[in-house]
C-alpha cells in the first residue's frame, strides 16, 4: 500500500528546490529503479546523463529560459498549448484534464480569458511577462543541484518501425519510476521541456552534453530536495485534477463507459 499511495501521491514541482546536491546513493537509487522497469525483449534501450557541474546547469538554465521567453513572445506557445489551458475551477471540474492557471499577478488576472487574441499578447509583452516567464524558468533549472537528461540507443529506437514505439514506451516506464522514487526520497522532479518546442536549442543542448550519434536525446529533466515550506511562483497552476474512470475506462468494448 505505500507504493500505491506514493504512485497517487506524485506531483511534479513547479518550484525550487534547495540548493544541497543530491547525494551520490540517491542518484543511483534512481537509476536502478529506472532499470528495474520493462522494456521490450529486455533491451534496456535508455541511457541517462547524471549532471552536477554548475557550468553546464547555467548554460542549460539559459537555453531553458531564452527558449521560454521567445515561445511566449511569438505566441507560439499558448497557440499550441491552448486546448490544455483552464482559467475556472468549474471548467476544472468538468473536463478534469490540462492545467487551470489559479496563480497570476494582480494586473493579469482581468485578461486571462484575452490571453490568446492578439490583443492579450501585446498586454503581455507590454506587461513583460514573456521575458518574466523566462527569467523565472532560467531560476529554476539554474537553482537545481542535478540535472537529467534521457536518452535512447539509435540502434533500438527506429521512429516509423515498432521498436521505435518499444524504445518510447520502455524509456517512459524507466522515468515513471523515477518520478515516482523521488517522493520517498524528499526529491521533486521536473520536465525541462521549453528548449524541445525550439531545434536550434535543443540542438545546442546536445552540443553542450557532446551527445554521440548513436544516441537520441529525449528529454531533459531538473531533479533537487523540496524545501520544507515553499511559497508558489507568481504565475503558477494546479493540474491535480484526473478524469473520472467513466472518461478514459470502457468495459468490454469502446461503447460501455465504466462505472465509478
Amino acid at each position: 500500500m505505500d507504493l500505491i499511495d506514493g504512485m497517487l501521491a506524485r506531483r511534479t514541482t513547479n518550484g525550487p528546490f534547495r540548493p544541497d546536491p543530491v547525494s551520490r546513493e540517491h542518484q543511483h537509487l534512481l537509476m536502478r529503479v529506472a532499470q528495474a522497469a520493462p522494456s521490450h525483449f529486455n533491451s534496456q534501450p535508455w541511457r541517462f546523463v547524471l549532471i552536477e557541474n554548475p557550468d553546464t546547469i547555467a548554460q542549460v538554465a539559459q537555453i531553458a529560459g531564452q527558449s521560454m521567453t521567445e515561445l511566449i513572445e511569438g505566441g507560439v506557445f499558448f497557440e499550441r498549448y491552448r486546448r490544455y489551458f483552464r482559467f475556472t475551477q468549474q471548467e476544472m471540474e468538468e473536463r478534469r484534464d490540462g492545467i487551470h492557471i489559479d496563480h497570476l499577478p494582480g494586473p493579469l488576472k482581468p485578461f486571462t480569458r484575452q490571453v490568446f487574441s492578439d490583443a492579450g499578447l501585446k498586454l503581455m509583452r507590454q506587461l513583460g511577462v514573456p521575458k518574466k516567464l523566462g527569467e523565472d524558468n532560467r531560476k529554476l533549472v539554474a537553482g537545481s543541484p542535478l540535472l537529467l537528461a534521457a536518452l535512447l540507443d539509435k540502434g533500438e529506437y527506429r521512429p516509423g518501425e515498432l521498436s521505435g514505439f518499444y524504445s518510447v514506451f520502455g524509456m517512459g516506464a524507466a522515468m515513471e519510476n523515477i518520478w515516482n522514487a523521488v517522493g520517498a526520497l524528499g526529491m521533486g522532479i521536473q520536465f525541462v521541456s521549453t528548449p524541445m518546442e525550439i531545434p536550434r536549442h535543443w540542438q545546442a543542448i546536445q552540443d553542450l552534453l557532446r551527445v554521440p550519434g548513436d544516441l537520441e536525446l529525449m528529454a531533459v529533466y531538473r531533479l533537487g530536495y523540496l524545501p520544507h515550506d515553499q511559497a508558489r511562483p507568481s504565475i503558477d497552476w494546479s493540474s491535480r485534477h484526473r478524469k473520472r474512470l467513466g472518461q478514459f475506462v470502457y468495459r468490454d468494448t469502446c461503447e460501455q463507459p465504466e462505472r465509478e
